[in-house]
């Protein structure tokens, strides 16, 4: 895991819902890429942004050979590690579709930082890949426990745009999702 002894800073590694909701005021932030992953909406949401009858698509890790994720690192606060590596653990490991590992992520001033990051685990029942028509379906009429999975994938979007990394994937999502929510 990131959070190490004392010499060592502990960072998390945002690239889906921790990009604009992240739990906790950051002591720092610096935008990242993690190699062989990519973000990919392949984890069915039976809490969060859809129920076990009706699920929704959150993003997850997954590990890609040649793959890269850029996202960003929130470096925590030190008197604040233990509280903020709770609260990401009943956030995200709400199920073990996801588990946690120390990543090495490279700055873009070409820095090293090892990261927590909450990667999916293919083995898991909530793991799956559709097309992204199928994507879209699902996003555009699901909702769970912390609202509709539209909100999560605007959110998502927008705060990539405002980052300046460009997902291809992601701009077709959310021009379909309007399409298909579009009263």
């Amino acid at each position: 895991m990131a959070k190490g002894d004392n010499s060592m800073a502990f960072w998390v590694f945002g690239y889906g819902s921790l990009l604009w909701n992240p739990g906790f005021t950051p002591k720092q932030t610096v935008r990242a890429r993690l190699h062989d992953y990519h973000r990919s909406f392949c984890m069915l949401s039976i809490h969060h942004r859809g129920s076990e009858e009706d699920p929704g698509l959150v993003l997850a890790l997954d590990a890609q050979k040649g793959g890269q994720c850029t996202g960003v690192a929130f470096e925590v606060a030190e008197d604040e590690e233990d509280a903020v590596l709770t609260m990401l653990r009943e956030r995200e490991l709400i199920s073990s579709a996801y588990y946690e590992d120390t990543v090495n992520l490279i700055s873009d001033e070409g820095e090293t930082i090892p990261a927590l990051a909450y990667i999916i685990n293919r083995d898991h029942v909530q793991y799956c890949q559709f097309d992204l028509e199928k994507q879209a379906q699902i996003i555009a009429f699901a909702v769970g426990g912390r609202g509709p999975n539209t909100e999560y994938l605007f959110n998502t979007a927008d705060h990539l745009t405002q980052l300046g990394i460009h997902d291809a994937d992601m701009d077709w999502l959310v021009q379909r999702v309007r399409a298909l929510t579009a009263t």
